[in-house]
């Protein structure tokens, strides 16, 4: 199922310094593709009592959605911006909003600092890249480096789906592609199968002869997927995974997914079917 072309990018933001960044990321991601930009605010007061509520609550998430507005108009001046102010837990609203969005976009919440052990903020971007009903851009602190798109692969339906959204990315950024499947070596001596390297080949050129214009750099690597895609990410300007390699329709990240979230230097699209069904808590 296509996503319409009306359909928004949506950017979720909060008080965080990483919000702004996620923002001007979106922004350049709705130009390229010619979609509106829709900037969200979760409010969300009553979740915890303990809290005093301030005499006038909603302004301060008012002036954050204004200054978000005007970031993303300043990154991209021609750009349709839109915002919204939602009651609601932030992982619910923002589930509710990738239903009908092209693309959601949302800041790391400290993923990338090295540590496997979750927190509020992180389990946060966790959770909406393993549930969300469209794909998901996951922005880092540091702003992305000019380099390839790069897209890890694994022969399933689900990572030819992430082929596919990185071959249009890397067109639409006007940059390389880099696509890596890791294997178990042929030999001791650590030689990638040759039919493995002929799969990948295949499932590559319907794609390259789709965008003729996008320089293709193939790689099979021996070893383990995460870390030989982690140490391929260091230069990348963008990782293309898929969400689940194996059962992509359970909503769930598979471990290759997981540790580009949490390893990734840079921004990781987490690649799912348009208009997947999300799990309401």
């Amino acid at each position: 199922m296509s996503t319409p072309q009306d359909a928004f990018v949506v950017v979720g933001v909060d008080d965080s310094r990483l919000s702004m960044t996620a923002v001007r990321l979106a922004a350049r991601e709705a130009v390229l593709h010619s979609r509106p930009l829709r900037v969200v605010h979760a409010f969300n007061w009553v979740a915890d009592p303990a809290e005093p509520m301030p005499e006038e609550p909603r302004r301060p998430a008012e002036e954050l959605l204004c200054r978000a507005t005007a970031t993303a108009n300043q990154a991209q001046p021609t750009l349709d911006v839109s915002s919204a102010l939602i009651e609601g837990p932030v992982i619910t609203t923002l589930l509710r909003e990738s239903g009908s969005a092209a693309l959601l976009v949302i800041g790391d919440g400290g993923l990338s600092a090295g540590t496997d052990v979750p927190t509020a903020s992180d389990a946060t971007a966790v959770q909406l890249a393993a549930r969300a009903g469209c794909s998901v851009l996951v922005a880092r602190e540091q702003v992305p480096l000019t380099g390839p798109v790069l897209v890890g692969v694994d022969g399933s339906a689900s990572s030819l789906s992430a082929l596919e959204f990185a071959f249009d990315t890397a067109s639409r950024h006007c940059t390389d592609l880099v696509v890596v499947q890791v294997c178990d070596p042929a030999d001791a001596d650590g030689t990638p199968p040759p039919e493995v390297v002929e799969q990948l080949a295949e499932a590559v050129a319907p794609w390259q002869r789709k965008f003729p214009s996008v320089q293709v750099n193939q790689r099979v690597r021996t070893g383990d997927p995460e870390s030989t895609l982690a140490q391929e990410a260091r230069r990348a300007e963008l990782v293309v995974v898929s969400a689940r390699g194996d059962e992509p329709w359970r909503g769930m990240l598979g471990s290759v997914s997981q540790a580009m979230l949490y390893h990734s230097i840079a921004p990781v699209v987490v690649v799912r079917g348009a208009h997947g069904v999300y799990i309401q808590e």
